[in-house]
């Protein structure tokens, strides 16, 4: 009240709006900030995540592209570009942003994992498996004890059905670091039905549901594990509770035909 340009209170209030989920007010009050500020760049970056979230997407990528553009030697900028691209599943756009801002790391070092993992998930996303493989075991290198690394390493192995002994290493080793998270369980889950161990696989997976039970993928998977102990008509209602929660588009079609024909015999079923 007694001085409302001064810079730093404002950018402290901006924050707290934000912590709050208060986002038109948090966006007042770094718009306050004055371009010869230090904060400027900072007040200008969250304007536009701020901008992203309440709706306003072409102009908050239009804004950080900008300030990608004028800041070549800032790699903020080209995160916050790289994780509005990945929330619109524009991958691509989101490797080449996370690419940039590793070649100009410069000081930044020890945010080096977390861009790594996350330009390993957009070129996994984007059926680039190599480049996504070295990713993720460079971030795991960095970060050996990480259960979010653990776990996607792990799960892509499993789900791909390669290097399985490592994968389990990898998914014992996160579920016995974060227990009660019901994505890291059913990665456990999904990779004991991919070495056709179903009882384990149906044990994780009821945990996994338990702890998740609005995740369509899970259930999904549950649905899989229960026809394979001959618990069939609880594989159906797995399989249709999945369709109520709406899955990825590509994946409808595969549970309802299982729904319809159930699954192949072991010895028919593609690996």
């Amino acid at each position: 009240m007694l001085r409302p340009d001064l810079t730093v209170a404002n950018v402290l209030l901006a924050e707290l709006f934000e912590d709050r989920d208060q986002d038109e007010k948090a966006l007042e009050y770094y718009e306050r900030v004055p371009e010869k500020s230090p904060y400027f760049l900072n007040a200008q970056i969250r304007v536009a995540w701020l901008k992203y979230k309440l709706g306003q997407e072409d102009n908050a990528l239009a804004s950080v592209k900008k300030l990608a553009k004028e800041n070549p030697a800032e790699i903020e900028p080209l995160i916050v570009l790289a994780d509005m691209s990945r929330d619109r599943k524009d991958w691509g756009g989101a490797a080449r942003a996370y690419s940039k801002a590793i070649d100009n790391i410069g000081d930044a070092k020890g945010r080096l994992w977390s861009l790594l993992y996350a330009r390993g998930i957009a070129y996994e996303r984007m059926k680039v498996w190599e480049k996504a493989e070295a990713d993720l075991l460079a971030a795991l290198e960095l970060r050996p004890d990480h259960p979010q690394i653990l776990n996607y390493l792990g799960y892509s192995w499993a789900d791909r059905g390669e290097k399985l002994d490592e994968a389990k290493k990898l998914l014992i080793k996160a579920v016995s670091l974060r227990p009660q998270d019901g994505y890291i369980v059913d990665s456990l889950g999904w990779l004991y039905y991919r070495v056709e161990d179903f009882r384990n696989a149906t044990l994780q997976l009821e945990k996994a549901v338990s702890l998740q039970p609005e995740d369509p993928t899970i259930n999904d998977h549950l649905g899989d594990a229960y026809w394979r102990v001959g618990r069939k008509d609880e594989a159906r209602y797995q399989w249709q509770r999945a369709l109520w929660l709406e899955p990825e588009p590509d994946q409808i079609p595969l549970i309802q035909n299982k729904l319809k024909n159930g699954l192949p015999p072991i010895d028919q079923k593609t690996k």
